[in-house]
């Protein structure tokens, strides 16, 4: 029963009203109107609208959606609409330790300049006493984005469209992923991506740093199953055979996509971004449709059981860059093994704002518990 209970908040939509921050609108709005006059010429006197956040906003960095005007130099109207992310308040029990905006915007920026659709980077500031926190500002773009609640495998334009059009809009956003791995990462500076955790390579050091993630949230209850699965990790270790920028959560609620297709327009929320190799981003593209999949099947809805599948997606990244994808078994293990710590620490989240009561199972804050349960004893893949 508990772990039905937990299944439902996640899918609930009252999850949206999920307490994220407790900052004030309107001295964010003011504080960044001041930010913007001295960013911007002399006798620009920028004005800033209402701040408002997008309806399907997720559980990290804060977002800020605004609109600005002001006046150019030479008398003319500018100004334009912007999307501003904020680290947030450790007062808000944040679901990362912590947020390093200038390793978003670094990388945002990289990637802009390795063709990979992204919104440009307009300003960052890291003093924080600006708006309280570290924060930049990036261009808004248009587009839709598939929600996540209610999530796309119920209802939407996703849902809606033909199984064709979801072939086509996989197939771009694999493209999509292997412009991010085509970023050169031996003649420029990327050092800013690589985990400061032990290792001797990209993968050691990025499953040292989710270790490192799970003794964070675990000082108070630790979970036998994530650290079963970390176990399960080491011992079958798989083939390194690619060091590159892994976009770290290539799912496909942070892509937006145009408004009239299925062609990606901006590859978002970076802060999960380092070093590492491809088959990080495949796996844990696979599994977090799976994530949703199972859990639907599990409620005996049907969701998109065709869209997204692992071998599929491996198929068609192997066309388009000529790299034989391996192991992708053991990466959606891992995927579903990062985001159980990530899902535990949202699940402490919502009881330390009064939104959800207490998992006397520890394990039992993992909605998809079942999942990577099958993924290590073997039932998940038969």
């Amino acid at each position: 029963m508990a772990d039905e209970e937990a299944k439902a908040q996640i899918l609930d939509e009252d999850i949206d009203s999920v307490v994220r921050t407790t900052r004030d609108d309107n001295v964010i709005r003011e504080r960044l109107q001041s930010y913007l006059a001295s960013q911007l010429p002399g006798g620009a006197n920028p004005q800033v609208s209402e701040i408002s956040s997008p309806s399907a906003s997720g559980m990290s960095s804060e977002t800020l959606l605004f609109d600005a005007t002001w006046t150019e130099a030479g008398g003319g109207a500018g100004g334009g609409a912007f999307v501003g992310r904020m680290a947030p308040s450790q007062a808000d029990h944040p679901t990362f330790p912590t947020y390093d905006m200038k390793m978003q915007a670094d990388v945002l920026r990289l990637a802009e300049k390795g063709g990979v659709p992204v919104p440009n980077v307009r300003w960052i500031e890291l003093n924080p006493d600006v708006l309280g926190a570290p924060f930049f500002v990036m261009e808004r773009l248009t587009g839709r984005v598939p929600a996540d609640v209610p999530t796309y495998l119920s209802e939407g334009w996703v849902f809606d469209a033909t199984s064709d059009e979801r072939k086509v809009m996989q197939e771009n956003t694999v493209a999509a992923i292997a412009t991010i791995h085509a970023i050169d990462v031996d003649n420029q500076d990327v050092g800013f991506l690589e985990f400061n955790e032990p290792g001797d390579s990209p993968l050691r050091r990025h499953v040292a740093n989710q270790r490192s993630y799970y003794e964070w949230i675990a000082t108070t209850r630790r979970s036998p199953l994530i650290e079963r699965a970390f176990t399960f990790l080491e011992s079958n270790w798989p083939k390194e055979t690619s060091r590159v920028v892994a976009w770290g959560d290539s799912r496909i609620g942070n892509i937006m996509y145009s408004d009239d297709g299925f062609e990606p327009v901006a590859i978002l929320d970076w802060e999960m971004a380092g070093l590492g190799t491809r088959e990080i981003d495949l796996g844990w593209l696979a599994f977090m449709h799976t994530f949703f999949q199972k859990l639907f099947e599990q409620m005996g809805a049907p969701g998109l059981p065709d869209f997204l599948k692992a071998d599929d997606l491996a198929g068609t990244y192997e066309k388009l860059t000529g790299h034989v994808v391996e192991d992708l078994r053991w990466y959606q293990t891992y995927g579903a093994l990062r985001h159980a710590i990530i899902m535990s620490r949202i699940s402490e989240r919502m009881v330390h704002f009064g939104q959800a009561q207490p998992q006397e199972d520890p394990d039992n804050r993992i909605p998809h518990r079942a999942t990577l349960e099958g993924m290590l004893d073997g039932s998940f893949w038969d």
